[in-house]
């Protein structure tokens, strides 16, 4: 029996698909007794432990789907400029940040854990820039993104992709303070860092809300490729 690079490819990008979008929901769920402040701090604490635990899963997804994109726009002939070493170093690049965001998780409640995510989270903003601009110029007919009349469904995943980037950093942002604010909730009650984890929250669970949606759009362009 043989299997097609693109069929294999694609097979590990629905199943990274599917990592991402079910541990967002997970995380979504298990952040309302993260924030209920009528359960005991160890409680909310043992949840906290379930949502990084689930959302790991979310966070490895997300940072696979983009090399395996690019991987199989290479073999669609979209990206020319990957072929030989290209297509193996974007490969080690995005495999060494996966590993930044493995040891971020399992150093998560530490300093240097905290130190690692804030650091992972910094390489996003000249990520989301440089896949928003190669986008653009692919609209435009330039650039190392080759499509045309019946492609351009690809530049716009990828469009998407770098918005849900954005989302996921302030998310990110929402999770990486839990750890913060446990700490001073440990050294007992306090009104101001509960309050601002209900503010934090509450806009999280919105910010969740257009995540899902902008999911659902992108995989609804690579299923159909409707233009």
């Amino acid at each position: 029996m043989n299997f097609a690079e693109l069929d294999v490819i694609r097979w590990v990008h629905i199943l990274a698909m599917v990592y991402w979008l079910g541990g967002e929901w997970g995380v979504f769920q298990t952040s309302y007794n993260v924030t209920n402040s009528a359960l005991s701090l160890e409680e909310r604490k043992r949840h906290m432990e379930t949502a990084y635990r689930i959302d790991i899963l979310a966070r490895t997804g997300i940072v696979l789907l983009f090399p395996l994109g690019l991987h199989m726009g290479h073999i669609y002939g979209f990206l020319p400029i990957l072929d030989g070493a290209g297509l193996m170093l974007m490969w080690i690049f995005f495999l060494a940040w996966l590993a930044m965001t493995w040891a971020a998780f399992i150093k998560r409640e530490t300093d240097i854990g905290i130190k690692i995510t804030r650091t992972e989270e910094l390489l996003r903003y000249p990520l989301i820039a440089i896949i928003v601009v190669l986008s653009v110029m692919a609209f435009m007919g330039s650039g190392p993104v080759k499509v045309g009349e019946g492609t351009f469904w690809y530049p716009a995943k990828m469009i998407l992709y770098a918005f849900t980037l954005v989302i996921g950093l302030f998310l990110r942002f929402v999770m990486r303070q839990w750890t913060v604010y446990f700490r001073e909730l440990a050294a007992g009650p306090n009104a101001a860092i509960q309050a601002k984890l209900d503010k934090e929250i509450a806009q999280a669970r919105i910010a969740a809300y257009i995540y899902w949606i902008t999911i659902s759009g992108i995989c609804f362009l690579g299923a159909t490729k409707p233009f």
